[in-house]
């Protein structure tokens, strides 16, 4: 949380920006430039959500993760605080995000959505087995990519923050796993990137 209350959003958020490479560029084709644009017309919300999609192109470091969340709670933007709070964690633990598929109820899924900000924390089959040769389940939550939940049923990418990283650093892309609430399974994935803490 903010220390100084002299320091505003503008410049929590180029502070920021100074820490972004210059050939850093999105998905869109934004750079950080366009962020340095957008602070320049005080639009402080959208270079907020620019800096944060530059994430993808480089290995920011906590302190920069730690401005963004700064800034999104000054802004009471508690969705892009969040964000930025999963992408801190992720600078720290690394990258797990997978293709998700839910089994249907029908199937004996879950008959509810998947929340999308990581606050859902169920079981997953990643491999590992008990001395006795049974799976040895472990607990990651789940951020949900690109849509404010996954319904039953449905597939889409999410991102994994393991309770226990170290444990998950096996797994590449292509490996199949499983989510378990309890011992059934409720859903299967497939590895789509990987990478250890930045």
């Amino acid at each position: 949380m903010l220390n100084n209350p002299q320091v505003d959003v503008a410049d929590l958020l180029a502070q920021a920006a100074a820490m972004v490479p210059t050939d850093v560029v999105n998905e869109a084709g934004a750079t950080v430039a366009d962020v340095r644009e957008y602070l320049d017309h005080d639009e402080w919300e959208v270079a907020l959500d620019l800096l944060a999609d530059l994430d993808m192109s480089w290995r920011p470091p906590t302190a920069w993760w730690d401005l963004l969340i700064d800034s999104a709670e000054l802004m009471w933007l508690s969705d892009a605080a969040a964000w930025c709070r999963w992408g801190r964690w992720e600078s720290i633990h690394g990258i797990v995000r997978a293709e998700l598929r839910l089994l249907s109820p029908a199937e004996g899924g879950r008959r509810t959505p998947i929340p999308g900000k990581g606050i859902l924390r169920p079981l997953w089959d990643v491999g590992r087995r008990t001395a006795a040769g049974n799976p040895d389940l472990l607990v990651a939550r789940i951020w949900v990519e690109s849509a404010p939940a996954l319904p039953p049923g449905a597939t889409g990418s999410v991102r994994l923050g393991s309770l226990s990283p170290p444990l998950w650093r096996h797994l590449q892309p292509g490996m199949p796993i499983t989510m378990h609430e309890g011992l059934p399974t409720v859903g299967t994935a497939t590895i789509i990137e990987t990478s250890n803490a930045r």
